[in-house]
């Protein structure tokens, strides 16, 4: 029999997950593909992210899964207990052969090489005569120019009361979130401290996302944010939506996706998954009432009865 049985499958850590994660590459792929025909670059640029996003944590699991348990393999010949998963069961299973794995990891040690590589030499040139060098995509705080629409700004004034600082953002966009204090990609929201009630919709392309959510967790450790909400996409396999989950008090899933947009060029992304509204704060009767109009909530469990 070629393969392993549904039940085996199950037994495999992560399986479920690393072929989500395939299933978004290719969802990327397409996006890429109709980013570039459209020349819709920041779009393509946070297709390339994600794209560069799932094959890390694809690579990551694979390499995982395959270990050898417990120092069995080669030059141990007293542990005869065999892999956790074979090269051979895990090409059968998700469709991926090790060779492509492989070279999957070689581009991803040099992520800017593999990102311009996916972006084309049309998206080159046009950054070329936009005077643009940095070919990465987002970069310090203000993800290029993609706004939260006014209605989800809306239920988070409701369940703050106020937004006291928007640590990543514009000029441009306080016309929407019209907070009391704000950073822009020059005062470098990472290097501030963040107090009060805190509205964050944090640079997507890594490895920014990672550190603003780590930044948020620090800071409302510290007693310093007495509320806020953040909103990112609903990448529950990823390391940083887990540290996020961790110190939060109740988080929203969307029931569709929230269709970002950028107003100088009336462009409407279409977001490949669904987004999540993570809500750190004492009043959770207010944000499960107010958000659950927008997708369904679930508390984070935290080990207390």
């Amino acid at each position: 029999m070629s393969g392993i049985t549904v039940f085996e499958e199950h037994k495999v850590p992560g399986l479920a997950a690393a072929k989500q994660a395939l299933d978004r590459d290719a969802q990327a792929d397409s996006v890429i593909a109709y980013a570039l025909r459209m020349k819709d670059w920041p779009l393509l640029e946070e297709a390339v992210s994600q794209k560069l996003d799932e094959q890390t944590e694809f690579v990551r699991w694979w390499r995982e899964v395959l270990t050898v348990r417990h120092g069995a393999g080669r030059g141990n010949k007293n542990n005869t207990e065999p892999r956790s998963f074979s090269v051979e069961q895990a090409e059968r299973t998700t469709g991926i052969t090790q060779q492509r794995v492989s070279k999957w990891a070689q581009r991803l040690q040099d992520r800017d090489a593999y990102a311009r590589a996916l972006y084309g030499l049309t998206y080159r040139k046009a950054m070329a005569e936009r005077g643009q060098s940095d070919l990465r995509g987002a970069s310090g705080t203000g993800e290029t120019e993609w706004y939260t629409p006014p209605e989800y700004l809306a239920l988070a004034r409701t369940v703050l009361g106020n937004i006291d600082l928007d640590p990543a953002s514009s000029e441009a966009a306080q016309e929407l979130v019209c907070a009391d204090r704000f950073f822009t990609q020059e005062q470098d929201g990472l290097a501030q401290e963040w107090n009060g009630r805190i509205w964050l919709n944090p640079p997507y392309a890594q490895p920014h996302m990672a550190a603003f959510v780590s930044k948020m967790v620090e800071e409302r450790r510290a007693g310093r944010i007495t509320a806020a909400i953040m909103l990112t996409h609903n990448y529950t396999d990823t390391a940083w939506f887990h540290e996020a989950a961790g110190c939060a008090d109740a988080i929203c899933f969307t029931r569709g996706r929230v269709k970002f947009y950028q107003a100088t060029r009336g462009y409407v992304a279409a977001p490949t998954q669904g987004q999540a509204f993570t809500y750190f704060g004492d009043d959770l009767t207010s944000f499960a009432e107010t958000f659950s109009s927008v997708g369904f909530i679930a508390l984070p469990w935290t080990g207390e009865a």
